[in-house]
């Protein structure tokens, strides 16, 4: 894409910002991990939606700014994406989302629970949740099919450059992360696809997928 977005941004550094034909993306990092949070925003309507709460919740609250956050979607229970989820949550009034099987490990109960194939609405744009079970049992990534270009996929911790996310060496785990992710995501999008992963820099389908038989072979 040449609209300048490169999703290369760094912990208190400034946001990255992809503005496409119906929706906003705002992309910045916080905390010790390096934790992405992508901050998604209707221009029709101009509801926003959160992907995941990290920490630094001034620093979220202030991009959410004074147009309100209609909802936070959780792609992962692990305690580095959850740490400003109940004071944004608090400060909002916003829904939280989270797939069944990651829910009981949230600090704030989830308002609604998302499961493979349920649409999840920013406005007039519509997500559809993917369930890819593996670094946790309900980890989910979040695709927005974009009427004017390529597809964007919001991965949480499931896909990043350079492979899976960490499924603790534990083979079935592995597995099964990767058999999600090769036949729900690589197996229906094209390589134009982007990719935002939960920490570090984004990537496409494309240069990834010439890497999974190396990823099926390696084990991690």
């Amino acid at each position: 894409m040449s609209d300048g977005y490169t999703g290369r941004v760094v912990p208190g550094g400034p946001a990255d910002v992809r503005e496409l034909d119906r929706l906003v993306i705002t992309k910045f990092s916080v905390g010790p991990h390096d934790n992405n949070v992508f901050l998604l925003r209707c221009r029709e309507t101009g509801e926003q939606l959160l992907v995941d709460a990290p920490t630094d919740a001034a620093r979220l609250l202030e991009a959410v700014g004074n147009g309100g956050l209609a909802t936070i979607l959780m792609t992962h229970n692990h305690g580095d994406h959850w740490q400003a989820l109940r004071e944004v949550a608090d400060a909002t009034g916003a829904r939280i989302l989270a797939h069944p099987l990651d829910a009981g490990k949230l600090p704030v109960p989830p308002t609604a629970l998302v499961e493979e194939g349920d649409e999840v609405r920013v406005g007039a744009c519509g997500l559809e949740v993917v369930h890819l079970a593996g670094h946790t049992p309900g980890g989910i990534a979040l695709l927005y099919r974009d009427p004017g270009g390529p597809p964007h996929l919001f991965s949480g911790d499931s896909l990043f450059p350079g492979g899976v996310g960490n499924t603790g060496d534990d083979p079935e785990r592995f597995r099964s992360l990767m058999t999600d992710v090769e036949s729900k995501v690589f197996a229906r999008l094209p390589d134009e696809t982007w990719v935002y992963p939960g920490h570090g820099n984004d990537t496409t389908l494309g240069a990834e997928r010439p890497s999974l038989p190396e990823w099926w072979a390696r084990g991690w």
